[in-house]
């Protein structure tokens, strides 16, 4: 922002290059600007006083962050004339003053140049507009749900000009997916692949899960997806087939290839590296396919990606029932409730590499859990804490949750596998939130038959988790960063992620500071951690934590008005899950 030292009026300059200030007296100007691409601009001005003449000298200075000079341009204005003005004595003091004052903006630009904008901010820029563009002047936040949120809503509905899908036999070849890892992980392969597949012009066939992961969970697609609906749903933008018809199979001389693509490979990959094998085999198989397609690609591929995660992947009857059946007796126990997802097994401690205080029996147990991994480095527990690498414990979870302001009386809902440490490492938690549940005491008997099967027991958690008041993960796994994506397209829901790295040093210091203190504290460490829409940004993360192609504002025409780093909610057409919302006047907490 220009700033301007303040130029006494009375004798008339004028700018002939830029315009005219008025009627200026002697004086000097310095405008400091950072509209130059890669660098700011000094503009010093000088008055010169050559036998009674006075002119002025400005300067334009484009200097580089780093210091050195891009360019120097030298631009001279004159007095206009006037005959009833006269001479006036004119301060050599003043003048080599303005002069040195000058020469050491130049330095400062030149020799000292501070990258931090934040340091410009301060000292350049009004105290009061800083703070408004720093958000520190912001309202209290709502910690049960998001004002804002109100205001966008999830938009993935394809444009007019998104041809469709080419037929079976007129396209260029049958695309297998092998997805890898948990039922998460395994989703946005999935939906990916669904992309992947348009931008080939293939046919794809329904995708393969991994039976071979940390899971051990022998579920195919059918057992878990409504494939019939995914097929239907995606039918105007991918051909999708259960299999490789037999005939074409039988015909083929060699079996289908297998290839592994990079990670977070562009469209233009696939094009090609991919398509001329896909068109010579005819059958193609991508294995490992997990986060093989790159987060920033064109906005209609984008929206596509949305239309396959959060609407053409529904669950299969059973799960969803049972799922749904969980969410009423929260409901009936409670008019809103929080559900916790808990990423707490050994196999993520060990390969998080933090320690959790467990003493020498965790190190010397999750070290050899660490063993399986042959590639893992070495890690310092205690420099992982301090950046924020570690996932909460579920005490420091329950500490977390009761500073923000949630009550002791507060229904809680645990989505978790096997937690390391079993009920001594819960405990804490339970104290804190004694109304304390889990799909396994909410549902006994309804819960055997899923029990042999990791993957459907995680999409009934994920199922509640989706449904609830708020949404709190203790780390940035798999399962927290789908459910972000999907709770802000589908409602702007409150999702509150700990900034881990900030909390590390509270939680070390809390025997230090009266709990007011350390309340505060965490109040302020989270903000910007509570699912709030301005805390999405074009290409910040994964594109299935922030969907933001596919969030629009309700103002105006509504597929016109990307939200680039906003969201909300969209009305639920019939095919897609009920929403069951609060009910009735409730107390509001604010942070």
């Amino acid at each position: 922002m220009p700033l301007f030292t303040d130029i006494p009026s009375h004798s008339p300059l004028l700018f002939d290059d830029c315009g005219c200030w008025g009627e200026r007296e002697e004086g000097f100007a310095v405008e400091i600007s950072d509209e130059v691409e890669g660098g700011v601009v000094v503009a010093v001005v000088v008055v010169f006083v050559m036998g009674g003449a006075k002119a002025w000298m400005f300067s334009v200075v484009s200097v580089n962050l780093n210091g050195s000079v891009l360019s120097n341009k030298h631009v001279c204005w004159r007095w206009r004339s006037s005959a009833a003005q006269q001479s006036k004595p004119i301060s050599w003091s003043l003048v080599f003053g303005l002069m040195l004052f000058s020469l050491g903006i130049v330095s400062l630009f030149t020799g000292h140049v501070v990258s931090d904008l934040d340091w410009y901010s301060r000292r350049l820029v009004k105290q009061k507009l800083y703070f408004k563009l720093d958000g520190s002047n912001k309202g209290p936040i709502d910690i049960w749900k998001s004002e804002n949120g109100k205001s966008f809503y999830g938009c993935s509905k394809r444009s007019r000009k998104f041809p469709h899908a080419v037929r079976e036999r007129s396209s260029n070849g049958y695309l297998l997916i092998a997805a890898s890892g948990g039922l998460n992980q395994q989703r946005t392969g999935i939906s990916d692949a669904v992309v992947v597949a348009r931008v080939l012009n293939a046919t794809l066939v329904v995708p393969e899960l991994d039976h071979n992961s940390y899971w051990k969970d022998n579920s195919d697609f059918v057992n878990i997806f409504d494939v019939n609906w995914f097929i239907s749903y995606l039918v105007k933008d991918v051909t999708i087939v259960k299999k490789v018809p037999d005939k074409f199979m039988r015909s083929m001389e060699k079996n289908p290839y297998s290839m592994r693509v990079p990670r977070k490979s562009p469209p233009e990959y696939y094009l090609d590296q991919v398509l001329p094998i896909l068109k010579r085999r005819r059958v193609l198989q991508l294995t490992k396919f997990d986060y093989r397609l790159a987060n920033n690609i064109d906005e209609e591929l984008q929206k596509l990606r949305c239309r396959a995660n959060f609407h053409a992947l529904r669950f299969t009857k059973p799960i969803q029932e049972l799922g749904q059946k969980l969410v009423l007796r929260m409901r009936e126990m409670a008019i809103r409730f929080i559900a916790v997802h808990l990423r707490f097994e050994p196999d993520m401690l060990a390969f998080s590499g933090c320690y959790f205080g467990g003493g020498d029996k965790e190190r010397y147990e999750l070290a050899e859990i660490r063993k399986r991994w042959e590639t893992l480095p070495d890690l310092d527990a205690d420099g992982e804490r301090s950046r924020g690498k570690c996932p909460l414990t579920p005490h420091e979870v329950g500490l977390m949750l009761r500073a923000l302001g949630f009550a002791n009386d507060t229904y809680i809902y645990v989505a978790s596998g096997e937690i390391y440490g079993g009920e001594e490492t819960l405990r804490p938690l339970r104290d804190l939130f004694p109304n304390f549940y889990t799909k396994e005491k909410l549902a006994n008997e309804e819960l055997k038959p899923f029990l042999p099967f990791s993957s459907r027991l995680a999409a009934i958690d994920y199922i509640v988790c989706d449904e609830s008041d708020v949404f709190v993960t203790n780390n940035n796994g798999n399962m927290a960063r789908i459910l972000a994506g999907r709770r802000r397209y589908m409602g702007h829901k409150r999702t509150i992620r700990p900034n881990a790295k900030r909390l590390s040093s509270l939680f070390m210091e809390r025997d230090k500071m009266d709990w007011d203190t350390f309340a505060r504290k965490v109040k302020a460490v989270q903000r910007g951690y509570m699912g709030e829409p301005d805390e999405m940004r074009p290409g910040r993360g994964e594109f299935h934590e922030y969907p933001y192609s596919c969030i629009c504002k309700k103002n105006g025409d509504p597929e016109s008005e990307q939200v680039r780093g906003n969201q909300g909610l969209k009305n639920r057409s019939k095919e897609e899950e009920p929403v069951l919302g609060a009910k009735g006047d409730e107390q509001v907490f604010l942070i």
